[in-house]
């Protein structure tokens, strides 16, 4: 029997549609109202205490309180509250904010450019290296390569790089000229017996395969999440970045890193491409990028794509393309503050001191039998949940919820996908704080295996 909604949760049915939700168990459920946040803790309106295990979506790498961040936002607004960059406009925040993105980024980035959201920056990838080869002459040069399970948005093109169903279903997509390889998930899709290596080989020739039958010359770019995020925490295997990058590099494919995710500190590295071996000609960021704190996004573009595309906006009288919030000062300003506090306060190295805490407890849950595989990198990671002795359930999707469920009621919040539970705390976490969101885990699983045997998702 449903607990009858509170009178916020009521208006909150009556007035909004929630993002990624079920509208109709909604109802049923109401939902989950937050109040306040403190460190690596929410509260809701119950007044009830929860370790935020997924830093929100995935991006509060500071926490829920940082005062500096805090203050920052403050004296921008009273400042300057507003300016956009177009048609040469400019302020303070947006320039210092990208001279720090350009230092910080590998490779030769060159230029940055903004937008509001990780879904945006991802369009304006597309849309950049469409402009840019018809500046180079290659008009026909446009199609793109995404993958299977990877996650770069929800707008109409971002969407149709992303490679997960439902994102897809009844919002007919994707769109033409985007093309998806094979997913890099070792555990669910190597075949019995393969290594790594073996593994990387055969995603390797997938790819090849589908630049073949394309025809190189119609392909400008692959997008790649370093880990791939809400495809399920899903780490690449050995060798798999560089192996990838000699292919593009062959046909003049260009890379673009999807950094939303990894990016500031979250794989232990500035940045996921230098984790995993990437050289990315362009990439995305958001998120951590202003700490969860604002809304801001960024492209960054290495010399040749930034001087091409600016030498063509001569050619055409203006380059039209661009975001009211771009750049927003308030974004800019908490986005400098945060990559200040990244540096000052060593984040990168305390994510790497505790990479080895975060690993061995996620393997020490890994032991249940519920558990099929656990991955990390840096401070995120997965919990593959399977039958013993399987490699996925006959319903998909519907045991992870439920442990996630139980972990709520244990003081602690966690993201199901699909099979998985995804992790990825603030990155001011303490080692203390890490045990206690992994105190509940053993219980909490040996509640939803009992659930799961009595629903006949173990049969």
């Amino acid at each position: 029997m449903n607990t009858p909604l509170t009178n916020t949760q009521t208006r909150d049915v009556e007035a909004l549609l929630h993002p990624y939700t079920n509208a109709v168990a909604l109802r049923q459920t109401g939902p989950h109202i937050m109040e306040r946040g403190k460190g690596v803790r929410v509260f809701d309106d119950q007044g009830r205490s929860f370790i935020e295990g997924m830093a929100g979506l995935w991006c509060c790498g500071l926490g829920f309180s940082d005062e500096e961040l805090v203050e920052a936002a403050k004296e921008q607004l009273d400042k300057l509250p507003y300016m956009h960059l177009f048609g040469g406009r400019s302020h303070e925040p947006a320039v210092e904010l990208a001279e720090k993105i350009k230092e910080i980024s590998p490779g030769n980035m060159a230029r940055v450019f903004y937008q509001s959201s990780g879904s945006e920056a991802n369009e304006t990838q597309v849309k950049l290296q469409w402009y840019y080869n018809n500046a180079r002459g290659l008009p026909q040069k446009k199609k793109i390569i995404s993958r299977i399970k990877a996650y770069h948005g929800v707008t109409i093109v971002s969407g149709s790089l992303t490679g997960l169903p439902y994102n897809h279903k009844d919002f007919d997509l994707p769109v033409d000229r985007i093309r998806h390889t094979s997913s890099p998930h070792f555990w669910k899709e190597a075949e019995d017996g393969m290594s790594e290596a073996e593994f990387t080989a055969r995603l390797v020739a997938d790819l090849e395969r589908l630049i073949e039958v394309e025809g190189p010359e119609t392909i400008a770019a692959m997008i790649a999440e370093p880990v791939m995020g809400a495809g399920g925490v899903i780490v690449p295997p050995e060798g798999y970045f560089p192996a990838i990058q000699a292919v593009l590099d062959r046909h003049d494919i260009a890379l673009i890193s999807d950094e939303v995710i990894c990016g500031f500190g979250r794989t232990g590295n500035w940045f996921g491409a230098e984790t995993f071996g990437m050289r990315p000609r362009a990439m995305s960021m958001a998120k951590q990028l202003t700490g969860g704190f604002a809304p801001l996004s960024a492209v960054a573009m290495d010399q040749d794509m930034a001087e091409t595309i600016e030498a063509h906006t001569g050619q055409l009288g203006v380059f039209g393309h661009g975001f009211t919030y771009g750049g927003h000062p308030l974004g800019c300003a908490v986005g400098i503050k945060a990559i200040e506090i990244y540096q000052k306060r060593d984040i990168l190295g305390q994510v790497r001191r505790l990479e080895p805490v975060f690993a061995r407890l996620l393997q020490a849950a890994a032991e249940h039998p519920l558990v099929g595989e656990a991955r990390a990198s840096g401070l995120m990671g997965g919990l593959e949940l399977a039958p013993p002795g399987k490699k996925g359930f006959a319903q998909p999707g519907k045991v992870a919820p439920r442990l996630s469920q139980e972990l709520l009621e244990r003081g602690v919040i966690l993201r199901p996908i699909g099979d998985t539970l995804a992790l990825c705390p603030p990155m001011i976490i303490t080692e203390d704080e890490l045990q206690e969101m992994f105190a509940p885990m053993q219980d909490a699983l040996d509640a939803t295996m009992a659930w799961a045997k009595a629903e006949g998702h173990l049969d």
